[in-house]
């Protein structure tokens, strides 16, 4: 009889029961997770069962998590997306919210770039927490990042990034997210990549900011190598700040973008 534990296929013996299983497969485990459901008592395994051992708080093995992201994405989106590198310059609202969601799909290397550090004000829209104020927002974000999924590749280059650095910091990488609030920082570093970067694909935003219709935000295709992200028109100003649920809607909307270039659906 097949059943799949972990999201893995597995031949039981008939009448296998789901606390034999669990002795069998990891005895030390806090959670039986049932065809979805928690379980706590014990009954027999039927054809087709999909059944999942948790621990609490202990790191899924590698293989393990590889088998979920492979049964949610099916396994040929998986392997596109796991073999796909992608840079985010500016992680603030924009870049680190996007940037979690690309982990949490299981891109494989994410090259994260800024300069600044976690302050109080960020945290009205930005993916990070109390414990993280001071600390620079590269590292910030890469143990948020382990936290979702520790088998992605992070690099971080804590620097100031402008038109004249851009190239050598994302070179290896396939597909940049542009994630800036200074207007001219986002220029020089789109012109740099459409200019110097022999056809690297860049997604900017503009945009984003108060709390008018989360569905005017859209995702443009300007040319074959750049795409924006916004509505054109509501930058931050007074009354009209940059709060979390348009950055938020923003930043997965370049996130997507990245996903339908790797999957070349644009």
């Amino acid at each position: 009889m097949k059943v799949y534990v972990n999201e893995r296929s597995l031949d039981v013996k008939n009448g296998t029961t789901l606390m034999q299983l669990k002795r069998q497969i990891k005895k030390d485990s806090d959670v039986v997770v049932y065809n979805g459901f928690i379980m706590k008592k014990d009954l027999s395994l039927k054809e087709e069962d999909n059944v999942v051992f948790i621990k609490k708080g202990e790191i899924p093995k590698k293989e393990d998590m590889e088998a979920q992201l492979v049964s949610r994405h099916t396994p040929k989106v998986h392997e596109k997306v796991k073999n796909t590198s992608v840079g985010i310059a500016g992680l603030g609202g924009l870049g680190s919210n996007a940037a979690v969601s690309l982990a949490r799909i299981g891109v494989g290397r994410l090259v994260l770039v800024d300069f600044d550090v976690v302050e109080p004000s960020n945290l009205n829209r930005q993916h990070y927490f109390i414990r993280h104020i001071g600390m620079k927002k590269t590292e910030a974000l890469k143990e948020i990042i382990s936290q979702c999924n520790p088998f992605v590749k992070v690099d971080v280059v804590d620097t100031f990034i402008n038109g004249n650095n851009a190239q050598e910091i994302f070179k290896d990488v396939d597909i940049i997210v542009e994630a800036f609030d200074n207007p001219v920082c986002k220029a020089e570093l789109i012109n740099s990549v459409l200019t110097k970067m022999n056809g690297k694909k860049v997604i900017g935003a503009s945009g984003m900011a108060g709390y008018f219709s989360s569905n005017s935000i859209v995702t443009k295709k300007i040319n074959k190598n750049f795409y924006i992200v916004g509505d054109g028109e509501n930058e931050a100003a007074p009354g009209c700040g940059l709060m979390a649920p348009r950055v938020n809607i923003a930043a997965n909307h370049e996130a997507n973008q990245v996903l339908r270039i790797i999957m070349e659906n644009e």
